[in-house]
């Protein structure tokens, strides 16, 4: 059965993404979009696949990880609202520093020590610190145990790395490990 799902879905969680993110990004929600979008997500995968099982030709090109199946899609909806709270509360928060004195701003860079340790997760990690205004994720280190984030405007560095592990990695860890 595995085999067979493997088969007609050879990357799941692309497949969702794809899905949810096409009549999103069209602003449509109409069965038209809601079609084309199931189609891209069953077909994408299957066009993409052969890249993936492709052999490398050197060390630098050796294949990415296998594609994650979704687990635990309660904390991963849970996770998608809180990342969308918080990207609404940091417009507001990096507007107001903006438009208020240039003294008051205190940029850094920060190394946040990594707990994750899924590639994919890493990746989703980054990803969400990069689209929260007024945090960029900067650099991985090579051993992938800290990630470098670049803040707008950082009163407590411990503050910030709390907040980060404990808002996006935990439940990170538990979707993807």
């Amino acid at each position: 059965m595995r085999l067979l799902t493997r088969r007609l879905l050879p990357a799941p969680l692309t497949s969702l993404v794809l899905a949810l993110l096409w009549p999103v990004l069209n602003q449509s929600w109409s069965l038209g979009h809601l079609m084309l979008g199931l189609a891209l997500a069953l077909l994408v995968p299957w066009v993409i696949a052969p890249a993936h099982e492709a052999s490398p030709k050197s060390a630098a090109d050796a294949p990415r990880a296998p594609q994650p199946l979704p687990r635990r899609l309660w904390i991963a909806v849970r996770l998608t609202f809180i990342v969308l709270k918080d990207i609404v509360t940091s417009n507001i928060d990096v507007a107001q520093l903006i438009l208020g004195r240039e003294s008051s701003i205190r940029p850094a860079f920060v190394w946040v020590p990594l707990s994750i340790t899924d590639p994919h997760g890493i990746v989703v990690l980054a990803g969400v610190i990069t689209m929260t205004p007024g945090t960029l994720s900067a650099d991985l280190s090579d051993d992938r145990k800290h990630l470098l984030v670049h803040a707008f405007n950082v009163d407590d560095e411990a503050a910030l790395v709390a907040t980060i592990k404990a808002r996006y990695e935990t439940p990170l860890r538990e979707i993807f490990e």
